[in-house]
């Protein structure tokens, strides 16, 4: 299975949210992970950073943070040039959409935990 550098944006410590849920399974997985949320945190020792620090070679960005908090990302996904944006439910976002398609990356309507599940991620 090919490990995909994930970028989780929204990554929490509360183990009800669904961002810290992704983040033991793309761990469990074996994937590597950047993780930033509001808070610096970590969540099975992996860090989660207030800003994103490690831009090398990341393959995906998984959306926990709905649209209203996605603007100050635009740039920073662009500049990722990553293979594909996951918009997880909720966090659909016409406008990060279209920058997405225009900067010839993948979006994807689904849920993480779903696609790692079904072997689908």
């Amino acid at each position: 299975m090919v490990k995909k550098k994930t970028l989780v944006i929204g990554a929490s410590e509360n183990p009800q949210r669904y961002s810290n849920m992704a983040i033991k399974k793309l761990a469990l997985n074996n994937h590597p992970i950047v993780a930033v949320g509001n808070k610096a945190g970590i969540v099975d020792e992996i860090p989660i950073q207030t800003e994103v620090l490690d831009t090398a070679d990341i393959n995906t960005v998984t959306l926990y943070i709905g649209p209203k908090h996605q603007a100050k990302y635009f740039d920073i996904i662009a500049s990722l040039q990553p293979k594909r944006i996951i918009f997880n439910p909720g966090t659909e976002n016409k406008e990060l959409e279209l920058l997405a398609e225009k900067n010839n990356i993948e979006v994807v309507h689904g849920c993480t935990l779903v696609m790692l599940s079904t072997g689908q991620f």
